[in-house]
């Protein structure tokens, strides 16, 4: 999903110590996308994908040019049951072969009033062949230098919550699979 480090650029908004327009890009052995959706209205099913890249793009002196994209290959979703993640990728989800990827792109990044370290990404989710205007809530987590690279790496973590019919793929909602998707974004990014 172009849509998950968008939330780490709003950690840099607020750090006097990085300039403006640094470019990270996300490192996704370091990253994830998970979600959970409601299964027959009495628990969560869990589950995540695999395969996802972005870059952030932040202005500190100009937040609202900063930019966040982010995208995941629906292919790579990961339930722990191949069976289920074989139907996931069928024309009944996510149809994953007419609609490789799911893509984010940011439009606005705003400090969320009363939250320590927490942003308001607004953008654009495409998914399933859709798109729709989201706003996701990013907890910035810190910033340092990583180990190995010596470079600067960001990070923190986004949640999104989405009605999945809204972007056509009704299957089974809400009553087997809920309509209700909840997506956790946990993102750790590099300094390109």
């Amino acid at each position: 999903m172009k849509f998950t480090p968008f939330f780490v650029a709003a950690l840099l908004l607020s750090s006097p110590l990085l300039p403006a327009a640094d470019t990270y890009k996300v490192d996704p052995s370091h990253s994830s996308v998970n979600f959970f959706v409601a299964h027959m209205e009495v628990s969560n099913a869990w589950g995540r994908f695999n395969d996802l890249a972005g870059t952030l793009s932040i202005d500190e002196e100009n937040p609202a040019a900063s930019t966040i994209e982010f995208t995941v290959k629906t292919a790579s979703i990961d339930t722990n049951n191949a069976k289920r993640d074989d139907h996931l990728r069928s024309p009944d989800y996510f149809n994953a072969k007419q609609f490789p990827e799911i893509s984010f792109k940011s439009k606005t990044v705003s400090k969320a009033e009363g939250k320590e370290n927490t942003y308001l990404i607004a953008g654009d989710l495409n998914l399933h062949g859709v798109t729709r205007s989201v706003v996701a809530e990013f907890v910035f987590m810190g910033k340092g230098t990583n180990a190995i690279s010596q470079k600067a790496i960001i990070g923190g973590e986004a949640t999104l919550k989405i009605d999945r019919t809204d972007f056509g793929m009704d299957k089974h909602a809400p009553s087997i699979v809920g309509a209700d998707v909840t997506l956790i974004i946990s993102i750790e990014a590099e300094k390109s």
